[in-house]
């Protein structure tokens, strides 16, 4: 009988050590960070938007307000 008491002690601290260490959080560092620029500077290549100029601040601009219109259901699906 004292041999099945150790075993489930013995069973219960793995148990309990393994979800202490399930529940652990581990550090979140940020990696370095380029030197920022203008927006409209440019990005990479794969994301820019159709008719935008890479470096033309008024551009950039125009691709903004045509971005937000979208956003807005009203004006997008004009009757």
């Amino acid at each position: 009988m004292p041999r099945r008491a150790s075993a489930w002690s013995l069973l219960a601290v793995v148990a309990l050590a393994a979800g202490l260490a399930a529940c652990g959080e581990k550090p979140q560092t940020a990696g370095k960070r380029a030197a920022d620029t203008q927006a409209w500077n440019g990005g990479q290549k794969a994301f820019d938007a159709p008719g935008w100029k890479p470096g033309d601040k008024a551009s950039w601009e125009e691709q903004i307000r045509q971005r937000n219109r979208n956003q807005n259901e009203y004006v997008r699906l004009a009757p």
